[in-house]
């Protein structure tokens, strides 16, 4: 492609980041108007769940159709399904369906997630050049999910929840139309057969494992025990049957290079830390400090902002500074964050948590592209697509795996303040983290229920804090003594 083709192309796919950036954020804004009025408060959890799980289940299958129909047409096809889900949720007439468009737009997100990134190494062989558009990319989803927050609570107030989910439909269609006339595609030299039973084996163990997590606490024990032993059966049959397969959907190879395997831990326990901080600073805003939803979410903005700063800086100092230098910058500017969250109380103002957190934004702009770049540069021409899509897939996995576990440190948390408070219901405490409905509750009791809530928040920023650490060994042990990249 010529220079004006590879900068529209780059445009198109930074829209596509552009949607994902917007609904990261957006739809923590909405969730409280759907559930209203589509009347599935029981289902709220699964609005973000189901989501993710369509992202899980997708993203190293659409890694395969790419290889078969080109990533051209694989990340057009993904962009009609967000466009498709996003219009079904608008026009929802009740949870259900909802929550099945959701899926939907799930699955389209996976592949608007993971293929912009194959396509930028393919488009870009020069490292400081693919670097540079890394940036471009992380900085375009950062700079949409600064945006939700104000656009959500402008589009609700303005006309209806629906308008969150509507936004997409023009700007994708936009960066459809962009692709398919800019984009020049490199045609398969031979069409490879698709791992149709391995893409089954792996939807199907990611939808039990995921299942199981996801249901830690809402339902029986055997329930949770069963569906996660079933995940590991499925997944277990699907790497013996990877071995055999002629064109697999994970080729083994990827797990036997250790450098990758570096690069995949440290995504996985990094993405996992940085879900605390993500989550539960606008939850902290909301319920203990008794800021509107809209206010919350905006606690993020200046911790996006530096994201997209530290993800610029990145592209620049790249061929100056190792990695393992790069990765540590990040993960002590999130040690930063959590630790400064746990050692916060219930008299820690406002301007203050959001300094600290704006420390996570830091790590994460360092660590992602540094150890994006890396990936690929590990893994070879020859298994790049296949590396990058699972190091997305690892990095989606840990954050469904963490909210799960941060959930069950809370509710646990709060069951224990109940018991201890028989006087205080989980009623009552659904109520704390909502400014209007906690005007209704008694006023007397409020100071004691946000020392419980806080109790909860404060434990989850322990074990994040502990996922850094581990990060930290892990990057001494694969990364001390890696070279320097050049292009």
């Amino acid at each position: 492609m010529n220079k004006k083709q590879i900068t529209m192309v780059t445009f198109a796919l930074m829209l596509g980041n552009v949607m994902a950036g917007l609904d990261g954020t957006i739809i923590n804004t909405a969730i409280p108007a759907i559930v209203s009025a589509l009347h599935g408060i029981q289902f709220m959890g699964w609005i973000v769940a189901i989501f993710l799980l369509g992202m899980s289940i997708s993203i190293p299958i659409w890694t395969k159709i790419g290889e078969k129909i080109t990533n051209k047409l694989a990340f057009e096809i993904s962009l009609v399904l967000f466009i498709l889900g996003s219009t079904f949720e608008g026009l929802a007439p009740n949870i259900y369906f909802f929550l099945v468009a959701r899926l939907v737009m799930g699955i389209g997100a996976g592949g608007m997630g993971s293929l912009p990134y194959i396509i930028a190494g393919y488009v870009f062989p020069n490292i400081k050049k693919r670097t540079q558009v890394l940036g471009y990319l992380t900085a375009s989803f950062n700079g949409a999910a600064i945006l939700g927050p104000l656009i959500g609570g402008w589009l609700i107030d303005a006309l209806s929840w629906h308008w969150v989910f509507y936004i997409n439909i023009p700007i994708g269609l936009i960066a459809i139309i962009i692709s398919l006339i800019f984009f020049k595609p490199v045609t398969p030299k031979a069409t490879p057969v698709f791992d149709l039973l391995g893409a089954g084996l792996l939807s199907s163990g990611l939808i039990a494992f995921l299942l199981g997590i996801q249901l830690i606490g809402l339902t029986q024990g055997w329930i949770v025990t069963g569906l996660i032993l079933l995940s590991i059966v499925l997944i277990i049959f699907f790497f013996l049957h990877e071995a055999k397969a002629k064109n697999p959907i994970i080729p083994l190879s990827v797990f036997k290079n250790r450098d990758l395997n570096g690069d995949f831990l440290l995504f996985a326990f990094t993405w996992g830390a940085f879900l605390a901080v993500n989550t539960y600073l606008p939850m902290w805003a909301q319920a203990l400090l008794g800021l509107s939803a809209l206010l919350g979410g905006m606690t993020l903005i200046p911790n996006s902002i530096v994201e997209i700063i530290a993800s610029q800086t990145v592209a620049t100092i790249q061929e100056h500074m190792r990695t393992f230098t790069l990765v540590m910058i990040g993960i002590i500017a999130m040690m930063v964050s959590v630790g400064g969250l746990f050692l916060s109380n219930l008299a820690t103002p406002l301007w203050m948590l959001v300094i600290i957190g704006t420390f996570s934004g830091i790590g994460v702009g360092f660590i992602f592209v540094a150890l994006q770049v890396k990936v690929q540069i590990d893994a070879g021409i020859e298994d790049m697509a296949t590396a990058t899509s699972t190091s997305y897939l690892i990095r989606i996995l840990a954050q469904t795996v963490m909210a799960a576990v941060y959930g069950v440190i809370m509710n646990v948390a709060l069951a224990q303040g109940i018991r201890k408070y028989p006087f205080i219901s989980m009623n009552m405490m659904n109520k704390l983290s909502d400014a209007k409905s906690a005007q209704l509750l008694p006023q007397k009791l409020l100071p004691l229920m946000r020392k419980i809530f806080y109790g909860g928040i404060h434990e989850i920023m322990a074990v994040s804090f502990i996922l850094l650490v581990i990060a930290t060994v892990f990057n001494f042990y694969f990364n001390l003594k890696k070279p320097i990249h050049k292009n």
